[in-house]
């Protein structure tokens, strides 16, 4: 099951009034950005016009077990989490989404996941916060597990509202908010090949790591490696933003062409190495964001069996661009897969909770372009001693007399003797160990 959740802050958008438990399930995708399948969504409520505030979203766990549990876990950081941003929710609305399974009509599924509603609604009531409404969503129609009236909330359910058809719908399109597809297709563009083409890919991946994994694990030559790594990842974002981007699904599929196994295999592996990658982030903003979004994503893709895990990273990267542009319904999607495949992965896990806390990506970004500048100074400052000018003594920082942490790397409070380097834990298809 994966135990990262995804929320926002609360939002100072347009105000409008929802009426009944059917424009509650006509917003929902306009609240999360997405079609959320399979998923547990939560959204806190706030004042006495409900305004809504942090949304919560997690996939429904698939063992009924898990579900006292999750189901406390879930209201404690949904209505602490409200409390640190400044208010504690008044109410809490609560989604189940998930398709009929085969043989399962929507009222089953319903009714198969109604103990779970039913704990959903005990974990915010033991912390004083009522749940004003729950509903299941599930094959194109609604049910309501608290109105018992059958005038409007009849056995058979409700049909969902034709899309774009309600005052929520309205609204969104005024305000500019686009629902971008489902959580299932928003996932697929980032999932690894499954045809003849992984395959490649994946004797790519084995050659050029007997080549490279050891370089990694060697202090002297990892520098080289990330070096080669960056600049073949520069080229490559070069190639892509020359090829204008079309539809989603056209767009991957010609950048999936532009990236040749090799190039591919070259810069996966190194980007397992902590400092590379956070070089890498820097390319967060301006003209080259869009391409190095691109870039990130195609890599995921190539992050082919047995290889899933080295695709953590590249993943991280896509959602910290999305983030930094504005776009962060992509990045949680993002994110959530990179920890999904990897829950201790250092950068996903801060990237992650800072965008569910609401923070300003600005200040990540201040962050790395002071590193940049700093790799800058160092650089000119050994071209000077060769050239024979005076070196530069010292260089003005907010962070001077602190400890420096970089993004993704191990804090104070790491456990000792990690590497730098961000291979993955599991064990490679040559059954060598290789670490962190």
């Amino acid at each position: 099951m994966n135990k990262h959740h995804e929320s926002t802050g609360p939002s100072d958008e347009q105000q409008i009034t929802l009426r009944g438990p059917a424009e509650l399930a006509d917003a929902l995708p306009y609240l999360m950005g997405f079609h959320p399948n399979d998923s547990v969504v939560m959204v806190a409520l706030h004042g006495g016009r409900g305004r809504f505030g942090g949304r919560l979203r997690l996939g429904i766990p698939q063992a009924a077990h898990e579900w006292p549990s999750v189901a406390e876990q879930l209201a404690e950081c949904l209505i602490r989490g409200s409390e640190r941003r400044g208010g504690r929710p008044d109410a809490i609305v609560v989604f189940l989404c998930q398709d009929p399974a085969d043989g399962e009509s929507g009222k089953q599924t319903m009714e198969r996941l109604r103990p779970f509603a039913q704990h959903l609604r005990t974990a915010c009531g033991a912390l004083d916060v009522p749940v004003l409404e729950a509903l299941c969503i599930s094959g194109d129609r609604f049910w309501s597990y608290v109105c018992p009236d059958a005038r409007c909330c009849p056995a058979e359910g409700n049909p969902m509202a034709m899309p774009g058809t309600s005052v929520m719908a309205a609204a969104a399109t005024y305000a500019g908010v686009q629902v971008r597809g489902s959580l299932r297709e928003m996932e697929a563009r980032l999932a690894p090949q499954s045809n003849a083409a992984g395959l490649e890919q994946q004797r790519a991946l084995d050659a050029a790591g007997s080549v490279l994994v050891p370089k990694l694990l060697d202090e002297t030559s990892r520098k080289e490696v990330g070096d080669a790594t960056l600049e073949m990842a520069r080229r490559l974002m070069e190639r892509l933003g020359r090829a204008p981007a079309a539809t989603p699904s056209l767009s991957d599929l010609n950048d999936d062409r532009l990236i040749s196994h090799e190039e591919a295999a070259a810069v996966i592996l190194g980007l397992q190495d902590r400092e590379t990658r956070d070089r890498a982030a820097e390319w967060m903003e301006g003209p080259e964001a869009e391409s190095a979004l691109r870039l990130w994503r195609a890599l995921a893709r190539r992050c082919v069996a047995p290889y899933e895990e080295h695709a953590a990273a590249p993943l991280t990267l896509a959602g910290w661009v999305s983030w930094s542009t504005g776009d962060e319904p992509a990045a949680r999607v993002a994110l959530g897969l990179a920890l999904r495949l990897d829950p201790g992965y250092t950068f996903a896990q801060l990237l992650h909770e800072a965008c569910n806390q609401g923070l300003d990506p600005e200040t990540l970004r201040r962050c790395l372009r002071g590193e940049r500048s700093t790799r800058a100074v160092r650089r000119g400052r050994g071209a000077g001693r060769v050239a024979g000018a005076r070196p530069i003594r010292s260089v003005p920082s907010q962070t001077a007399g602190r400890r420096r942490t970089r993004p993704g790397s191990d804090g104070p409070g790491a456990a000792p003797g990690r590497r730098r380097s961000g291979l993955p834990r599991s064990q490679n298809r040559r059954g060598t160990r290789t670490g962190r």
